[in-house]
């Protein structure tokens, strides 16, 4: 028997992504409209642990949804990663009440969803995340708003780069994966794209590149460097020096998280928010919400972090045949 649903808790953990307050927004007036409680968990887990719990009522989310980053805020735990402070979570939960919680946030924070549900709290994952590294679904709230961010900043540094004839490393972040870089790299015409699935660390081709380049007239070189594979600093210097052409490198850093989230982070975030109140009211617990070819599903917690995720070979074959 389903178990019924009074109170969601909603908290945001990991790093923050553009489109999480969306997703919050959602989760708060879906389960007013019916009938719920909703309580805020501010700082994550170690919001919880904490008792950083606040009521959240349907104006409480109002003029949010155009903001970046998370209103909840959000913070490592350690503490949360023992038995013993999962269990505390939990009870925690039933002091105050709360039946079911949302957690918005990657695969980390799916592990500490997985942990509330095995101590008897019914839980929901939505995947937020800039990275686009979790395997389960095909989109995660803030990678568009990252994508286009990062985008624009490099159009920016190709004009100059254009201008004084220079190599520019631009570095974008994606410790593990290199789907921002990807697509910044198709998106912005790069000559080199390095991702830390894929590059070979092999810095002669790059400088061979160059020099070839240069013979047929090309007169600056753009370079997108995945934060994973980094040393854009000590690269830009190797490089000026074995092909003699001025090179310059740009970390865009923590840019990338900020900013008002695009119309898609808002619209897939908002859905999300709803579809996972929607699966607590049907007393469903460790599962997932995901967007997978076209369609807003959702799959168990367990399933969801033994899946595989790589660069898709078409896009990256597309990506150096471009860059020709």
């Amino acid at each position: 028997m389903s178990k019924e649903i009074k109170t969601i808790g909603v908290l945001t953990s990991g790093g923050d992504a553009p489109g999480m307050n969306a997703a919050i927004r959602a989760v708060v007036r879906k389960s007013i409209a019916n009938g719920l409680k909703v309580k805020g968990i501010k700082k994550g887990y170690h919001g919880l642990l904490n008792e950083e719990i606040i009521d959240l009522e349907a104006h409480s989310v109002s003029d949010i949804i155009q903001r970046g980053g998370t209103i909840l805020g959000t913070a490592r735990c350690l503490e949360f990663k023992t038995p013993e402070g999962q269990k505390k979570g939990a009870e925690i939960c039933r002091k105050h009440g709360i039946d079911g919680v949302v957690v918005i946030g990657g695969d980390g924070s799916y592990m500490g969803a997985q942990a509330l549900a095995r101590n008897g709290i019914n839980t929901v994952g939505i995947p937020g995340t800039i990275d686009l590294d979790i395997a389960c679904t095909d989109y995660t709230i803030g990678f568009d708003t990252a994508v286009n961010t990062a985008m624009e900043a490099i159009d920016k540094v190709r004009d100059t780069s254009s201008s004084h004839e220079r190599c520019s490393i631009i570095e974008v972040m994606g410790r593990n994966a290199g789907y921002i870089a990807l697509w910044c790299g198709i998106a912005n015409g790069a000559e080199d794209i390095l991702l830390p699935e894929k590059y070979d660390y092999d810095e002669q081709r790059i400088i061979n590149s160059i020099i070839d380049n240069r013979k047929k007239g090309k007169s600056h070189h753009i370079i997108i460097n995945a934060e994973g594979v980094g040393h854009s600093v000590s690269m830009a210097k190797r490089i000026e020096a074995a092909t003699g052409m001025e090179t310059r490198a740009t970390i865009l850093g923590y840019m990338q998280r900020g900013g008002n989230p695009t119309a898609k982070d808002r619209v897939y975030a908002s859905i999300m928010g709803s579809y996972a109140a929607d699966i607590l009211l049907e007393g469903k617990s460790n599962r997932v919400v995901c967007y997978k070819n076209g369609e807003f599903v959702d799959f168990d917690i367990e399933e969801a972090l033994n899946m595989k995720k790589s660069i898709p070979e078409y896009e990256y074959e597309v990506s150096k045949l471009l860059s020709v």
